[in-house]
C-alpha cells in the first residue's frame, strides 16, 4: 500500500513538473498587462533619454541609449594628434528613473565579443549640486563638452536627437576606466578621466 501511495505521489509531481516547465513564455502584452495590475498604472521608460528603449529580463544587460563620443580616450601623449583622442569611444547607457544614466563604454562597438573598458556616470544638475566640492573636479558639464566630444545618437532620428539634446546637455558626467582599449584583459587600479582637461580635437 505504502509503495503505491508513493508511486502515485511521484506521478504527481512528475505531472506537475512538466506543467511548469512548459507553461508558455509570457507575450510583450501580457507583460505590460501585468504591470499594469501589480503597479496600478503603466510603468513607463525615460522616453527622453531612452526613446528605443525594449525592456529585457535583467539577465540580458543594459536596455540601451546609444552615443558615440571621441576625446574619451587617456592619450599617451598631451596633444591633439593623439590618435586615442580622436578615437570613437561607444555608449551604451541606460536610464534610471532618478534622471541618472550609466554607460558601458565599448572601444570598437557593441558586437558579440566586445568587452567594455569602462563606463561613464551621468547625473542631473540638481544631483551634482549635492557633490562635495573636491568631488566636482572629475566631472565634467555636458553642456559644454558635448561638442568638444563631437557627440552623436547614431541610432536616433533627427526628431529623437533634438528631443535629447537638451536634456542630455544639463547633466554631468564621470568617466571611469578599469581597462586600456590595447589591453586583452584589465591591467593595473582603475583610473577616472577628466574629460574637461584634454586637449580639444582638430576638427
Amino acid at each position: 500500500m505504502k509503495s503505491k501511495i508513493l508511486r502515485i505521489s511521484s506521478l504527481i509531481l512528475l505531472t506537475v513538473g512538466y506543467a511548469a516547465t512548459t507553461t508558455a513564455t509570457p507575450t510583450t502584452a501580457e507583460k505590460k498587462t501585468t504591470t499594469e495590475t501589480v503597479a496600478g498604472q503603466l510603468n513607463l521608460y525615460n522616453e527622453t533619454f531612452n526613446p528605443r528603449q525594449i525592456e529585457h529580463p535583467g539577465h540580458l544587460g543594459f536596455n540601451d541609449l546609444h552615443i558615440q563620443a571621441n576625446r574619451h580616450l587617456k592619450p599617451d601623449v598631451f596633444s591633439a594628434d593623439d590618435p586615442k583622442l580622436q578615437a570613437i569611444v561607444h555608449h551604451h547607457c541606460k536610464a534610471y528613473d532618478d534622471g541618472a544614466l550609466v554607460c558601458l563604454m565599448f572601444h570598437s562597438g557593441m558586437k558579440d565579443q566586445d568587452k567594455p573598458i569602462g563606463f561613464e556616470y551621468i547625473i542631473t544638475t540638481a544631483q551634482y549640486n549635492t557633490l562635495p566640492e573636491a568631488e566636482k573636479h572629475y566631472w565634467h558639464y555636458h553642456k559644454t563638452e558635448f561638442s568638444r566630444a563631437h557627440a552623436t545618437f547614431p541610432d536616433l532620428t533627427k526628431e529623437e536627437s533634438e528631443k535629447l539634446l537638451p536634456a542630455i546637455r544639463e547633466t554631468y558626467g564621470k568617466v571611469i576606466y578599469f581597462q586600456k582599449p590595447e589591453d586583452k584583459l584589465p591591467l593595473g587600479e582603475p583610473y577616472v578621466l577628466v574629460v574637461q582637461e584634454l586637449p580639444d580635437v582638430k576638427q
